[in-house]
């Protein structure tokens, strides 16, 4: 179907692009959204009578956009789950929980503008986009993490999955005596067992 654009589509084009799209797409996205009108020769007439007044229209939004962008641009949000051992979490952090976020922390945002390309189900720092207008796209921090103290090493570059097994490994380090041959009791252990010994004698 080809369409007329009434606003900025990422990887589609500008105002006024006359683009062509599958079907679905702009039935069910694009037109209903009001981002495009189907490309007939009485849009593109309504479209050219009323373009000086869309795109002023654009304008006021995007500067609106752009202060607002202030609030919202570099915000980290923590957000504490439960998680297997292997940092998998038991669901996965959703849209809302990060409008929540951010909501709280005094920014405004609605569902539509976040821009989550893959669910988060599993514990770390993710980079997401926040979309406050078609031409004015900000990034913001998701830390997911399963305490605030796990948020705080996250953040400054941690990564707590390693640092847990490192931690486990390190509890198993055995007595090691460099000079016993393969199958040897180190030496130290033989001493610790004979003065055991002597102090039950």
């Amino acid at each position: 179907m080809d369409i007329i654009l009434l606003e900025r589509v990422e990887k589609l084009g500008h105002i006024g692009d006359v683009v062509t799209v599958k079907d679905g797409y702009a039935r069910n996205y694009l037109l209903p959204n009001k981002k495009a009108l189907r490309a007939n020769e009485a849009n593109k007439k309504v479209f050219e009578a009323n373009r000086a007044k869309i795109e002023a229209d654009n304008a006021d939004r995007r500067a609106a956009a752009q202060i607002e962008a202030k609030d919202v641009d570099g915000k980290s949000v923590v957000l504490i789950r439960a998680s297997s051992n292997s940092g998998q979490l038991y669901g996965s952090v959703s849209v809302r929980d990060i409008v929540e976020g951010l909501v709280a922390d005094g920014a405004k945002v609605t569902k539509a503008m976040i821009v989550l390309e893959r669910p988060i189900k599993t514990l770390g720092v993710f980079d997401v986009k926040v979309s406050l207008h078609p031409e004015v796209v900000v990034g913001v921090k998701v830390n997911v993490a399963r305490s605030p103290d796990e948020a705080e090493q996250q953040a400054a570059g941690v990564n707590v999955i390693d640092a847990m097994f490192d931690n486990e490994t390190a509890g198993f380090t055995e007595a090691y005596d460099p000079n016993a041959e393969p199958g040897e009791i180190a030496a130290e252990m033989l001493e610790e067992a004979a003065s055991e010994g002597d102090a039950e004698a």
